[in-house]
């Protein structure tokens, strides 16, 4: 992230209402709220590449269906924001996803913190209107941590973060200790990859479970 980046994220953090005192709930978009992958498939699809699955990283995964070799991060980085230009809009929401947070939005306040490129913000923040989560939207670059940090300190209350990627609940768990971190991979095929992130308080299945944990979390914290 550059010194800009975090400039405009500090400054849109800043602009949210985020009540003192009232439980957090900052949640991820891709393999969260929308389902990335199934759609990334029918991109890779149409330029002759495919997605091996064999780990839970675009590097070495994205493979020719010509010659079957993997293609390299220059490459991987043109391709991604390819999708995002012509896809931001066209995922599918995640089953389960609007009614859990729609049901958690009576008890915490919600906030979208999502890595998405700066030109695909407004995009994202339609897709959201439109599939049901109506929520504050931070669009985010790198590392999660500092922006959790700073939206848990200013709710100071109970917070919970909800991602995909073990990378993020390792950023937020070294400098946001206190926040809650559920981690939740959407696709199976994604999901089978991975063992439950240590930084990780629960590892959850759907959203219904999600919703049930935080819940009760909240009710053991007198919420």
């Amino acid at each position: 992230m550059t010194p800009g980046d975090d400039a405009r994220v500090a400054r849109r953090i800043a602009a949210l209402d985020i009540p003192r005192g009232r439980p957090l709930i900052v949640c991820d978009v891709d393999e969260v709220l929308a389902a990335f992958m199934a759609d990334f498939d029918v991109f890779l699809g149409a330029r002759a590449l495919y997605f091996s699955y064999e780990s839970y990283r675009l590097a070495g995964n994205i493979r020719r269906r010509d010659y079957d070799n993997s293609i390299n991060g220059e490459e991987i980085r043109a391709l991604i924001a390819d999708f995002f230009a012509a896809r931001t809009e066209a995922l599918a929401p995640v089953p389960g996803a609007a009614e859990a947070l729609r049901a958690l939005a009576r008890r915490a306040r919600i906030v979208v913190l999502s890595n998405i490129p700066e030109a695909q913000r407004a995009a994202r923040a339609r897709w959201l209107d439109r599939h049901g989560f109506a929520y504050p939207l931070v669009a985010n670059s790198g590392t999660k941590g500092p922006a959790v940090a700073e939206l848990a300190a200013r709710a100071a209350a109970p917070c919970f973060f909800i991602d995909d990627s073990p990378r993020h609940h390792r950023a937020v768990a070294e400098i946001a200790a206190d926040v809650r971190r559920l981690h939740f991979v959407a696709d199976p095929r994604l999901d089978r990859l991975l063992d439950p992130p240590p930084e990780c308080h629960h590892r959850l299945e759907s959203w219904a479970a999600l919703r049930a944990t935080i819940e009760a979390e909240l009710a053991a914290a007198g919420f």
